[in-house]
């Protein structure tokens, strides 16, 4: 039987994440459990799974010791500017990042690079405090007193001081602990791909505001089809009503092409090319509390977010952080008052980011006018106010309960 201090369940990117956290501020001994097997790559030119690193997140992870430089000179995704817009009316404002006093608003990556990057990262820690044990899945868990016994697919039982669940909104584990889960199914479902445009997106990134939900265009340059776009690329986050899923995703490349047109409009041209879709439906989850006896949940595991203003990642990077700096103050990390302080230090940030998120759903997810003109005059209000500018801002960068010193 082995002994460990910390266990992460989930070898996806928030558990690497997590783990390089732990290895560079702690002097605890990691194990992280991942399900996959290591022949399991996406080609990250060709990966759909998109993320828009918020400014805060970018720093962190180069606290970390995880520097973007890699995927900044391979994919330069960076966010310099962010129009919103509705669909058929004028509500419409423009966020440029040099008013705040920002390089960026943040950075657009390929999941798969990210956590190929991150797992690189990891491969120099020392293997007296980090171990990575694939294609390995966890069967159950017993909590005792003083630590948790681990019970693995392969046979073998880890005694761990404290267990993490990264594992995503699915988590079976957090269920099995006793952590309770709420859920409110949106309707909606997120069709994800990547395109080539006639213009240069210019490091400008697009929400628009439709009746069935959010169109996002992130700039993010990927080959289709061999071609590379070259400063002319986009990945597309288009939420539409479920029931329209399975009509949208038949269409040919050509009438997909031309659906996408007709939502998003002109800004960057025409839509030359198109790589294949993919789909997810999408629900707000959220554990009402994000830690019991000797366990915690970061990321997904602790809420899963509708995409709309692309918190979900982001806000999972903020518990990663958390985590890691109230673990780095513990000697036990599976000590109540450690994860206490890691629950009661996360609620602020969470209950805020939960609900911006479900209000701006159901605020710009529907066609009942009072709301239509309601949230036009909102977004015109919010082009002419800085005050909230800066307060939207802060708050989708993740600087919106802390100190921020760059103009906002």
């Amino acid at each position: 039987m082995n002994c460990v201090d910390v266990v992460i369940v989930g070898g996806g990117v928030v558990g690497n994440v997590l783990a390089k956290g732990l290895v560079e501020r702690t002097d605890f001994s990691i194990t992280l459990l991942d399900e996959s097997t290591p022949d399991n790559h996406i080609s990250p030119e060709q990966d759909k799974r998109v993320i828009a690193l918020a400014q805060r997140t970018v720093e962190e992870l180069n606290a970390f010791g995880i520097g973007l430089d890699k995927l900044q000179q391979q994919n330069p995704g960076a966010i310099k500017h962010i129009e919103v817009s509705d669909k058929g009316w004028l509500g419409l404002t423009d966020l440029y990042c040099q008013e705040f006093g920002l390089d960026s608003f943040g950075q657009v990556v390929s999941l798969s690079a990210l956590t190929e990057l991150v797992g690189e990262s990891l491969s120099s820690s020392p293997e007296s405090r980090f171990k990575h044990y694939q294609p390995i899945s966890v069967n159950s868990v017993t909590r005792f007193k003083d630590y948790v016994e681990v019970a693995l697919s392969s046979g073998d039982t880890l005694n761990a001081k404290c267990v993490v669940l990264a594992d995503g909104g699915r988590s079976s584990l957090s269920d099995s602990v006793g952590i309770t889960r709420n859920t409110k199914d949106y309707g909606q479902t997120a069709i994800i791909c990547n395109l080539h445009t006639a213009k240069p997106h210019e490091f400008s990134a697009f929400e628009r505001f439709t009746t069935s939900g959010p169109l996002a265009f992130l700039p993010y340059d990927s080959d289709i089809n061999g071609i590379a776009s070259n400063g002319t690329g986009f990945s597309v986050v288009w939420t539409l009503d479920s029931a329209q899923k399975d009509e949208i995703l038949s269409l040919s490349d050509t009438d997909f092409i031309c659906a996408v047109q007709r939502a998003f409009g002109y800004r960057a041209g025409r839509i030359l090319r198109v790589s294949e879709r993919v789909s997810y439906p999408l629900a707000l989850r959220y554990a009402e509390n994000i830690t019991s006896h000797r366990i915690a949940l970061v990321g997904n595991a602790a809420q899963s977010l509708h995409p709309i203003a692309g918190q979900g990642f982001n806000l999972g990077l903020r518990d990663i952080t958390g985590l890691v700096d109230t673990l780095a103050l513990a000697t036990d990390p599976g000590e109540y008052a450690a994860l206490e302080a890691y629950s009661q230090a996360r609620q602020k940030d969470r209950n805020a980011t939960i609900n911006l998120t479900d209000t701006l759903v159901r605020v710009f997810s529907n066609d009942y006018l009072p709301m239509v003109v309601g949230r036009n005059l909102a977004l015109l209000g919010l082009g002419a106010v800085k005050s909230a500018k800066s307060a939207f801002v802060r708050q989708t960068t993740g600087f919106g309960t802390h100190t921020f010193n760059k103009g906002l």
